[in-house]
């Protein structure tokens, strides 16, 4: 977290975070530094957090999940409860944190390092459900113009420039490669090896219609990888309890 300044650290990240790192197009090897003039890209992280004692054993209530915006940060926090229900409807967000690359892990306590260890619980069929819904969703925004973020504006131009959302299109075509190889490996490979292909797409080298073909082949064979998978239908409920509640009575000391 290379200049981010201890007041933006402060704004930025609650209390007993347990697990932080690097999410977004610095994950999967695709971030275009600004001084690139079509750069859009902010510096995506996640993080995960215990909430107060009190939230747990008691009646009071915590912010499940906290998002900021901050300069070139973009920043959101999930409790830990919120993010393990997350991950256990594979979204395709927070189940990346636990497949991400060592050095891109920027904090990594004991409670996220034994989320990290256990990963393979959350892995099930349900990755395919999930992932092709965002893949159709990015597909639509592709299309359909929405701007959020401090780049808003320079993501309209790029728009008006090339006619489509190319950093949408990006997202689109790598969750459904990520989904494809997740139902035949069991893993995400959240750092793309394939970024030169997927930059191109982001820097808006790929017309609209080789954007649309390539997407029409990929659900085509997700739901093929799908069929043929090997993975359970859904991830491993009460093995995923018991962790949680051995967490949670180490951290509450009961």
């Amino acid at each position: 977290m290379k200049n981010m300044t201890p007041e933006e650290r402060k704004e930025l990240f609650p209390e007993n975070i347990i697990l932080l790192g690097y999410r977004g197009s610095v994950a999967h090897n695709m971030y275009i530094p600004n001084t690139d003039p079509n750069s859009i890209d902010d510096i995506d992280l996640m993080g995960v957090f215990m909430a107060p004692p009190e939230c747990y054993i008691g009646i009071k209530k915590e912010k499940e999940t906290k998002e900021k915006f901050v300069g070139k940060w973009d920043v959101v926090n999930y409790e830990f409860k919120k993010f393990v229900s997350l991950l256990l409807k594979s979204n395709p967000n927070v189940l990346s944190l636990l497949w991400i690359r060592d050095n891109h892990y920027i904090e990594k306590h004991t409670y996220g390092k034994m989320l990290i260890e256990n990963r393979n619980l959350f892995v099930s069929k349900e990755i395919y459900h999930s992932f092709k819904g965002y893949a159709h969703a990015q597909m639509k925004k592709m299309t359909h113009m929405a701007y959020k973020g401090y780049m808003g504006e320079k993501r309209k131009a790029l728009v008006d420039k090339f006619g489509y959302d190319c950093k949408n299109a990006a997202h689109c075509i790598r969750l459904l490669k990520m989904s494809i190889e997740f139902l035949i490996e069991g893993r995400l490979h959240v750092f793309r090896n394939d970024a030169p292909m997927l930059l191109e797409i982001k820097r808006g080298l790929w017309s609209l219609e080789r954007i649309q073909k390539e997407a029409s082949k990929l659900f085509d064979l997700a739901d093929q990888a799908y069929v043929k998978s090997d993975l359970p239908n859904e991830p491993e409920f009460d093995v995923v309890n018991d962790l949680v509640m051995a967490i949670l009575r180490n951290y509450l000391n009961l």
